[in-house]
Order: structure tokens, then C-alpha cells, then sequence
């Protein structure tokens, strides 16, 4: 599903794979944004529970599509890159960390502690390439990463608790873009799944395995919808990465960018219309903070897009404007 190659194309058609490429990124920030609803629907299964099935599904079912599409020459490799396997693992686990928390924060009616954690993971993203890469701060920047770290205070004094779902949400997620980016993009979007799903089924299968020993799993004993629910959590994790990876290829990082922003939006309207979550005043407050930082993030985010643009037709005048490729989204 990549786009054609460089200037085989005319206008209209560079203009409808952007569309096409924006229709899909609405479907995988809006299926990700929707994710509290499914996740809720899977009580009384815990968070373990589900993380467990979602690893070990979500295995099965890219496993099956490599089979259809007979891509298997990456594997070998893969496993003979020490670093690359290392850095996966470690992409792995701080992804785990990620889906439980999440899933945790979904079944203790805390939702919109998980959409205040993908508000604040791009400050969070921008805080750890000035602390691990050394990267430099523009002003705006850094004014963004000092008004979410108020909001941060703000609900830790006002609400009289430290929004840990949302912090541990914000930099397990912020980590793992930073491994993936140590790491390099040697594997696109699926095979890193893959990976990703095969090096923590073994951990899966054990937590399996104790809730089964202990009388503490749900899979069989909920009803056929409940299995089947359970199940559909590998589907339900590859469809909109895939929806992501082909809107990667088509759209600009910039807009990429701004439709991440769907994703924390749809899951703050979940919990609190749908799920009937109640947030509290402090952390309305601190929601209204983040935004302001939010704002002036994408304000910095258009100007400096728009001088790199201008500074890339300076410098090529004749070579087309292509596309940058965000890295995907758990």
C-alpha cells in the first residue's frame, strides 16, 4: 500500500493518495480513541488477563497475514542482529508497560487519566530528546514543556494525588518512540509487531498459564461473546497500526502530527459520555493547561514546517516535495 514513486504522478493524483492517506489516519487515531469501549467490554477479565491475550492474538494474527503474503525472509535476519533483537526487547517491554497501564486505567474508570497521557506525550517526547539525545529546544518548545509540567503540578497539589497512569502512560509511550529511533527503522510496521508480540508470548503464555493453574482466567467462563471478544484483541490491535502505516507513507509528519491529537480527544469524550467517568475539577484544570501547551507545540510545529519547506524549494527547486514517515504508534 506505499504511495507510486516520485514525479510517476500528476497533481491530482499526488492529491487524492493525500486524501487517501488522511482518511486512513482518521481511522487509526479513531479506532485507538475508541479503544476504552472495547476494553471495558472485556471486564471482568483483568488487566493482565487482557494484556496476555492481546499479546499472544495479536501474534497469531500477524502471524497468518505473513503467511498469506509469504514475507517470512526478514525473520532469519532479524535474529542474527544482536542489536536490533535488544533493542526490540526492550521496545517490547516498555509496550507492555504501556497496554497494561492503559487497559488498568480503562477497568478502574480512570479513562481520562489515559487520554491526559497521550496530551502529554509529546512534551514528553520533546523532554527526553533533550535529556537522552541531547537535542536542542526552539523557545516555543521549551515554553510548552514548562506549561505541561505545571498542569502536572497542578493536579498532583489539587487533586492530592501524582496523575501517575498518565505520567507512566506518557513516558513508557515517549520510550518507546526513543528505542524505536535508537534502534532505526529496519523493520516496517508489521514485522516490528511481530517481533515486538514474539518476544513477549513467552511472558503472555506464563501469566496465562498462572490464571489458569489458579482458577483466576476468564477465557472460558464468561460466555461465547467474552471469548470471542478476547480473541478479536489481535485484530483489534493490528487493524489500525496498519491503517497508520499506510497513512504514514501518503501524509506529511506534520499532519500525522495533529491527527494524534483525535486519539486522546476520542477517549477523553469515552469516558466521560459513555463510560460516565467523573473528572474532577483539579484535573480539568490540568486538562486545560496541557492544551495551552498543546497549542503553542503546533504553533512551533507549522513554523518550523513551514521554514523547512521553504528552506528545501531553495535549495531543490526542481525535486518534488516528498513526505516524511512518522514512526507507528503502539
Amino acid at each position: 500500500m506505499s504511495p507510486p514513486p516520485s514525479g510517476s504522478t500528476t497533481a491530482g493524483g499526488d492529491e487524492a493518495e493525500v486524501r487517501r492517506g488522511t482518511a486512513y489516519g482518521f481511522l487509526a487515531y479513531g479506532i485507538w480513541g475508541a479503544f476504552p469501549i472495547y476494553f471495558a467490554a472485556l471486564a471482568p477479565s483483568g488487566a493482565w488477563e487482557i494484556l496476555a491475550h492481546r499479546i499472544v492474538w495479536t501474534l497469531v494474527v500477524c502471524a497468518l497475514a505473513l503467511a498469506v503474503l509469504r514475507d517470512v525472509a526478514w525473520v532469519r535476519p532479524f535474529a542474527r542482529n544482536r542489536r536490533l533483537v535488544l533493542g526490540i526487547t526492550a521496545a517490547a517491554l516498555v509496550l507492555s508497560l504501556n497496554w497494561v497501564v492503559y487497559v488498568y486505567a480503562v477497568l478502574t474508570e480512570r479513562t481520562y487519566e489515559a487520554a491526559l497521557g497521550y496530551f502529554l506525550n509529546p512534551l514528553i517526547t520533546i523532554a527526553l530528546g533533550v535529556l537522552v539525545l541531547r537535542e536542542r529546544l526552539r523557545p516555543l518548545q521549551w515554553a510548552a514543556v514548562g506549561i505541561g509540567l505545571l498542569a502536572v503540578v497542578v493536579m498532583a497539589v489539587g487533586g492530592g494525588a501524582f496523575p501517575w497512569i498518565a505520567v507512566v502512560l506518557a513516558l513508557s509511550f515517549g520510550t518507546y518512540g526513543l528505542v524505536k529511533k535508537k534502534v532505526g527503522r529496519s523493520l516496517d510496521a508489521l514485522h516490528s509487531l511481530v517481533a515486538e508480540t514474539a518476544v513477549m508470548t513467552p511472558f503472555a503464555v506464563a501469566i496465562l498459564t498462572v490464571l489458569l493453574v489458579t482458577g483466576g482466567t476468564t477465557f472460558l467462563g464468561h460466555g461465547g461473546a467474552h471469548t470471542a471478544l478476547l480473541v478479536a484483541s489481535g485484530v483489534v490491535t493490528a487493524v489500525p497500526l496498519l491503517f497508520f502505516a499506510a497513512a504514514a507513507r501518503r501524509i506529511p509528519l506534520v499532519t500525522i502530527g495533529l491527527l494524534q491529537f483525535i486519539t486522546p480527544v476520542l477517549q477523553l469524550v469515552v469516558g466521560v459520555v459513555v463510560l460516565d467517568e467523573t473528572v474532577s475539577t483539579p484535573h480539568w484544570v490540568g486538562f486545560g493547561i496541557v492544551w495551552v501547551a498543546l497549542v503553542v507545540l503546533t504553533v512551533d510545529s507549522l513554523r518550523a514546517a513551514r521554514t523547512t519547506r521553504s528552506e528545501r524549494r531553495a535549495l531543490e527547486p526542481d525535486e518534488p516535495n516528498v513526505p516524511e514517515v512518522a514512526e507507528p504508534c503502539p
